[in-house]
């Protein structure tokens, strides 16, 4: 038996068609120009565009590769400030946090004479500790977290130096080089790649494997809705079931791990760790992260923006140098784009609660 084929109406034509084109156009723009990441994107042209013309060692692969190992090291942790800033809180302990985690690799190894990946198994559970703890305490208490981690940056950098000095006898850590298991470790944490001819630090890889792994939690996973439910608005949130203390302590110990594994890439990177190292760090990471997008208030941003906010630093910090310019010049800049950024973002915020 036949089927009986219907013909399909063919496509629209004239002025229509070309009407609902543009309107497309001009919706897909404005989605687009509505993002959190926008205003960092353009900034980071910007950057480019102007280090680039004025510094000919700036256009060089070496320079690149430079520019990105700087960009992940801010990188690395911004990726977990931003999931933070995200769900509603911030961290000033973090910069601390990574040079204790660092430490009580080295120190532990050191003392109990144990392979390193012991040491650094032991670093990974204080780093874990301390953002439980920070994320429990907030919970419990109540207490904004500037308060809750302004204590525990202060306890912290109290104990790197008191420990470390009890400990060693110095402000910093053995050298720890000899022991077992340093080279494989310094394989995963502090090794190179070889990239079309150019040395790259592993870390910028493990940074777009954090940055990618993070925005797929945030895009694709009911964990990514639970963070922007608690940064929106707790309250509600909880009225409709997300377990927001148990989402907070999450994300406080995800800045504890990426804390944990920027300490290592320290210690195996340089054998040795400085206790007093790691102040102002923390705001460098929020930085990255407000730049890309995020608001303090939280229920906005995303981790590719932080990741550009990120790159941002490292174009600024490295293309003054290469330029020849003075290097106290690299906060300057970093402080103005970080207001320029703060405004262009309200901008978009402003345009997106217009849609």
């Amino acid at each position: 038996m036949s089927r009986l084929l219907t013909p399909k109406a063919p496509p629209p034509t004239g002025g229509g068609s070309e009407k609902t084109l543009r309107v497309h156009r001009r919706s897909a723009l404005r989605r687009f120009m509505t993002r959190p990441e926008v205003g960092s994107l353009v900034g980071a042209v910007i950057v480019f565009t102007l280090f680039f013309s004025i510094s000919d060692t700036f256009r060089t692969g070496s320079a690149l590769a430079t520019i990105l190992y700087a960009s992940s090291t801010i990188g690395i942790m911004a990726v977990a400030v931003a999931l933070l800033m995200i769900g509603g809180e911030f961290d000033l302990s973090a910069g601390v946090a990574v040079i204790s985690s660092g430490l009580a690799a080295s120190m532990f190894s050191w003392s109990f004479s144990v392979n390193v990946w012991v040491g650094a198994a032991f670093a990974l559970a204080v780093s874990l500790t301390i953002g439980f703890l920070n994320g429990w305490i907030l919970v419990r208490t109540r207490l904004p977290s500037f308060l809750v981690t302004l204590a525990m940056f202060l306890m912290l950098q109290g104990l790197n130096i008191a420990l470390t000095k009890l400990i060693t006898g110095q402000v910093s850590t053995t050298n720890i080089s000899d022991m077992d298991g340093f080279d494989s470790a310094r394989v995963v944490f502090a090794s190179s790649l070889s990239v079309l001819g150019v040395d790259v630090r592993i870390t910028v890889l493990w940074w777009l494997v954090f940055v990618g792994l993070a925005t797929w939690v945030l895009m694709r996973t009911k964990v990514g809705n639970w963070i922007y439910a608690v940064g929106g608005n707790q309250d509600s949130a909880r009225a409709v079931g997300v377990p927001v203390a148990r989402v907070k302590i999450g994300l406080f110990m995800t800045v504890g791990f990426m804390a944990w594994f920027s300490g290592m890439h320290l210690l195996f990177m340089y054998n040795t760790v400085q206790s007093g190292e790691g102040v102002g760090n923390e705001l460098l990471y929020i930085m990255a992260a407000v730049v890309g997008g995020c608001l303090l208030t939280g229920g906005y941003g995303t981790v590719v923006g932080a990741a550009i906010g990120a790159f941002i630093y490292g174009m600024t910090r490295q293309g003054i140098v290469y330029a020849g310019w003075d290097n106290n010049w690299v906060f300057f800049f970093v402080g103005a784009m970080l207001l320029l950024a703060v405004v262009v973002n309200g901008w978009v915020r402003t345009q997106a609660n217009k849609r």
